[in-house]
């Protein structure tokens, strides 16, 4: 899967690319850690591979691609993780961003599919078997309720209860598969804080 054009890189200058050793670059490092434009454009190009290497080691396509879409996203919009790479092999570095992500996402799909299979009727019919499928149907509604932006419903119900593959809950949806993994990466965000911080929070959006 090649990685989709970020803008144009006609005329680009070499002084762009990550050195071998960026780390012995000092003025590449710059650029890097202050997020110059061109800088990081070139790493999307020229990493894309390296990252889906690591990520499909872990991972479906589908989900990895998403991750891959999240590493970078990251790498734009958080300086401290660009602060975090001091040296050394690049392609490494980016690497194991990737690979520690799907890890993550890997560890919160499980979460999820538990949390999402309350929709379905409980097998279970001992009062304790009905009691934790009734709760768990509360959280559900209550996370669509008071944290899931209505514009992001269907992605939630689509790709988080029914479990539908990226391409089919695009399809469904009538969206591309950019602006689903978008969705996806900040309710995935929201579910995380959700179920971490606990149902006694109020709600906050993503």
């Amino acid at each position: 899967m090649p990685p989709p054009s970020l803008s144009s890189s006609a005329g680009q200058s070499k002084s762009s690319a990550p050195p071998e050793k960026a780390g012995e670059d000092a003025a590449w490092l710059d650029r890097f850690h202050q997020g110059d434009r061109r800088t990081l454009e070139d790493c999307y190009r020229r990493h894309f591979a390296t990252v889906e290497r690591a990520t499909r080691g872990v991972l479906a396509r589908d989900e990895a691609e998403t991750v891959i879409h999240e590493v970078f996203s990251r790498l734009v919009g958080a300086p401290e993780l660009r602060r975090s790479f001091r040296g050394g092999a690049f392609s490494a570095w980016i690497a194991t961003v990737g690979r520690n992500l799907a890890i993550d996402y890997r560890r919160r799909a499980g979460r999820e599919v538990s949390l999402g299979a309350s929709d379905a009727p409980a097998a279970d019919t001992t009062s304790g078997g009905w009691q934790d499928a009734a709760d768990a149907r509360l959280l559900v509604e209550r996370f669509r309720r008071e944290h899931l932006e209505p514009k992001w419903e269907g992605v939630f119900e689509t790709r988080f209860l029914q479990q539908l593959p990226q391409r089919d809950a695009a399809r469904r949806l009538g969206i591309n598969r950019t602006t689903l993994a978008y969705r996806e990466v900040r309710i995935r965000r929201a579910l995380r804080r959700f179920l971490l911080d606990g149902p006694q929070n109020k709600g906050t959006r993503p």
